[in-house]
């Protein structure tokens, strides 16, 4: 659910990268974030206890530029991926305009992306959003590691819409911004779409 500022006439988005954990949504989001010029960003943030971390920080795009006069700005989270911080992972999507998620390439991993993805389709049905007609990214993330599972294999079971599926190396950055690239243009063609 965007939310327009008319004050600073700016339109905010709030995308959601989710996954289980150690998928690398924190790295992706902190390849991001020092990708973008400082005079385009705001603050790293990492809300952090003991055993679990968010880290949000919101940006305006250069090349997407206005809607209807308004400034788009979006803003990044990821969740704790553990998959005992349902209630955390609940509660950032609240208001979720687009969501990435980053799914572990590792073999090893293959039901932690299941359980993961489960997990968000639950939360959404939660807060009753429409998972079809949400702008939605799958990312297939350490394609680098020699134990991984082919691509063909993970679509298969992880795709849900017939949604975009970028591969990545996160630590690398390669797909990284490739990802972020494809989640916004689904959230501005989706709000466009709302618009008319």
């Amino acid at each position: 659910m965007s939310f327009l500022n008319y004050s600073t006439r700016e339109i905010n988005f709030k995308i959601v990268y989710y996954g289980p954990g150690l998928s690398g949504k924190t790295t992706n989001i902190k390849y991001i974030y020092e990708k973008i010029k400082s005079e385009n960003k705001g603050k790293l943030v990492s809300l952090a206890t003991e055993t679990e971390r968010t880290l949000f920080f919101d940006f305006f795009p250069l090349d997407l530029g206005q809607i209807k006069g308004y400034k788009v700005k979006f803003h990044l989270y990821t969740v704790p991926g553990q998959i005992y911080y349902s209630s955390s992972r609940k509660l950032i999507l609240k208001g979720v305009d687009g969501l990435v998620f980053v799914a572990d390439s590792q073999r090893e991993r293959f039901e932690a992306n299941i359980e993961s993805l489960e997990d968000m389709l639950e939360n959404l049905r939660e807060y009753k959003l429409n998972f079809d007609e949400m702008p939605y990214v799958l990312q297939l993330n350490k394609r680098d590691l020699p134990n991984i599972t082919p691509a063909d294999e993970l679509i298969s079971v992880l795709r849900k819409k017939n949604e975009p599926v970028m591969e990545a190396i996160a630590t690398s950055g390669e797909g990284v911004i490739d990802t972020l690239k494809q989640i916004s243009r689904l959230v501005m063609i989706d709000v466009k779409r709302k618009l008319q």
